[in-house]
């Protein structure tokens, strides 16, 4: 089991590097120079190693990263990329962990990289070629919040895929505030700018959002990859499945009135608003998120009933599976991004209609970001 570990400073990782702690077989490292002694007018670099295989040596320049967050590696890669280098000196990355993604990048570009788990490639034209992957990353994240594309924080990345851009940190805090539907119905907390400022830090981190001018979505697709990664279903305190007599009144108007007259929030769950969306046979069950299931039940015809029933309730109090509630009449259906994640977290056939509308969220970006802006991994 890979213990987590606490991310060092830049200067404990060249003493590490000093004391031959980086380690990378078959080739070995010895620190020649490092910290203010490599720092001149043209050379700003944080060390300079000997990597050695057998009877075949290189020196290698290094620019050492704290962070392995996507952005400090762009950054850091960048660097290597366009700075002047010292005479028969080859660029080299050192940060505390390198995905195989990353590292396949450093070797295309010709430029060699080491972390602190075990993973790295190093490039040296005709004498050295090594490559090696599979160490897992054993360093937290620097994150400020554990993981923003889950639970309540997911909300700020959400709001990136109604809308591309925002002007200010205030004015995404205010679109998530007006989408988030048990705010306005349930009396929920608002969220803080903090929040939302500690997330966009974290996507800008990962080159999902940009903060140059206006703050604005580069990703996408990797956003909607992302939260689909993380999602969670609600936590749910309660399923009640009942048999819900049509007569006078279908069970979609039933609870309609019911809503209203009791001021209860009421939504269709993912599953059940696929048809808003996309094509796709569904049962005659109808499935809705309440956070106050008793309070229904009190007022509901019909009986319990596991065999043919056509309404389930489910009680949760969970703000993203309400966020960007959408009104049809007097009921509210799930989002288009709600659909899509409980989709994925279904069976292939689910998954085959989330395809459906993942095209319909993305499609909305392909008008409005710039080509060169809008990567796809």
């Amino acid at each position: 089991m890979n213990k987590i570990r606490k991310i060092p400073t830049e200067m404990e990782m060249i003493e590490q590097l000093r004391r031959g702690k980086v380690l990378l077989p078959p080739l070995s490292f010895r620190l020649l120079k490092g910290g203010t002694e490599l720092r001149g007018n043209l050379f700003r670099f944080d060390a300079l190693v000997e990597v050695s295989w057998g009877e075949n040596k290189a020196k290698l320049v290094v620019e050492c990263k704290s962070l392995s967050t996507p952005k400090v590696f762009q950054n850091g890669l960048n660097l290597l990329k366009t700075s002047l280098l010292p005479k028969g000196c080859r660029p080299l990355l050192f940060v505390p962990f390198l995905s195989e993604l990353q590292l396949q990048e450093l070797e295309r570009e010709g430029i060699s990289g080491i972390d602190l788990c075990g993973n790295g490639v190093v490039v040296v034209p005709e004498e050295i070629a090594v490559f090696r992957s599979g160490g897992k990353n054993r360093y937290t994240s620097s994150a400020p919040i554990k993981n923003i594309y889950r639970k309540n924080s997911s909300m700020v990345g959400r709001a990136f895929l109604l809308s591309a851009g925002y002007g200010t940190v205030q004015e995404i805090r205010k679109s998530i505030n007006r989408r988030n539907f048990l705010l306005n119905r349930w009396k929920k907390k608002p969220m803080s700018l903090s929040t939302v400022s500690k997330c966009l830090k974290t996507l800008e981190d990962d080159l999902i959002v940009t903060r140059e001018g206006t703050i604005r979505l580069l990703q996408p697709d990797k956003l909607l990859d992302k939260l689909c990664e993380n999602y969670e279903p609600p936590a749910a305190r309660e399923r009640v499945l009942l048999k819900i007599p049509e007569k006078n009144r279908t069970v979609l108007e039933l609870l309609s009135n019911l809503s209203q007259e009791l001021d209860l929030p009421l939504m269709a769950s993912g599953s059940s608003s696929v048809a808003r969306y996309a094509v796709m046979e569904r049962g005659n069950l109808l499935s809705v998120y309440c956070p106050r299931v008793e309070r229904l039940l009190e007022r509901l015809p019909g009986i319990q009933a596991d065999r043919f029933p056509n309404l389930e309730l489910v009680e949760t109090e969970s703000e993203t599976v309400y966020f960007d509630a959408r009104q049809e009449g007097d009921f509210w259906w799930a989002s288009p991004l709600q659909v899509y994640l409980e989709l994925m977290a279904g069976d292939k056939r689910d998954q085959e209609t989330a395809r459906q509308i993942k095209s319909l969220i993305l499609k909305n970006f392909e008008l409005v970001i710039p080509c060169g802006l809008c990567r796809r991994e």
